[in-house]
């Protein structure tokens, strides 16, 4: 970290949700005490990749829809960061999808981030792939319930920035997760966009929390996609922690987690990082 980076002020529009999910990062770290030199926040294109410029950490700017890929070697590189991967609907669920089915399947332990406003906001108004059918031809995608058929995915979350006090805490359960290196967290937070798709009043009549759900069971994943579909064929926008579980992580499988602990120093995961390293020194001038 270096002493010349100063956290710049956001350049989204007055009332832009993007706001409340900045602010739902910023209070999970500072609630889990999370220190600046142990956070990397990388981005994507869109209005939301600029996220990564207004929080203290390590930032990246990655190219469009691949923040993931980007993400997940940093985690592999650097176990011991923090990594918030943050991008859009189009970033992630259009020219990114294929790296987030990847991601589900893979489980890094990192954060993703999605701030969905079914919206190409930066370019002015044209429909997402999460776009209704009174905007577009298709059906809106649904990635909650896409990583829902993965039985690798471990955290599954959405929030809604118009309920910031339950969005606050999906993203302190979301990084503890991540820092606990339990997996990826995907946690999509529904973020209006007020100049071009103004959705407030919408998704607010829309809003339901499956954890008030009687009977609903977080650690269920077959009874969570169960409901997830129902609520949603019924019109509801569904919240809240929709799933949580238990899976090997990429980085375990590539025996690279931990690897800075005096117990590991000396055994076959240093030695996998040496080789890592080795590989990166190649493209070093």
């Amino acid at each position: 970290m270096t002493t010349t980076f100063t956290p710049r002020q956001p350049i989204w529009c007055a009332g832009c949700g993007h706001f409340g999910v900045q602010a739902a990062v910023i209070e999970g770290l500072r609630a889990l005490a999370i220190p600046a030199h142990e956070t990397a926040i990388l981005a994507g294109i869109g209005c939301s990749g600029t996220m990564q410029n207004n929080i203290s950490g390590y930032g990246y700017h990655a190219t469009h829809g691949r923040v993931l890929p980007t993400a997940t070697g940093m985690v592999v590189g650097n176990p011991n960061l923090t990594v918030i991967a943050s991008g859009g609907d189009g970033d992630g669920y259009a020219i990114g999808i294929g790296h987030l089915i990847h991601a589900f399947r893979r489980n890094p332990s990192m954060l993703y981030v999605v701030m969905n406003n079914a919206i190409y906001g930066l370019t002015k108004g044209q429909p997402s792939p999460t776009a209704g059918p009174e905007e577009a031809p298709e059906l809106p995608l649904d990635a909650v319930q896409i990583g829902l058929t993965f039985p690798s995915s471990t955290f599954i979350a959405r929030g809604f920035v118009g309920r910031p006090a339950q969005l606050a805490r999906l993203m302190r359960e979301a990084l503890t997760h991540v820092r606990e290196k339990r997996g990826f967290a995907f946690l999509e937070v529904m973020s209006p966009c007020v100049t071009y798709n103004d959705t407030y009043p919408l998704w607010d009549a829309m809003y339901t929390d499956i954890e008030q759900e009687p009977g609903h069971d977080p650690g269920n994943r077959v009874d969570a996609a169960a409901r997830c579909a129902r609520l949603t064929a019924e019109g509801r926008l569904v919240t809240g922690l929709i799933y949580r579980g238990t899976g090997r992580t990429y980085e375990s499988a590539l025996h690279v987690d931990r690897v800075n602990t005096p117990a590991m120093r000396g055994s076959a995961p240093v030695a996998r990082r040496e080789d890592l390293g080795a590989l990166l020194d190649r493209y070093y001038c």
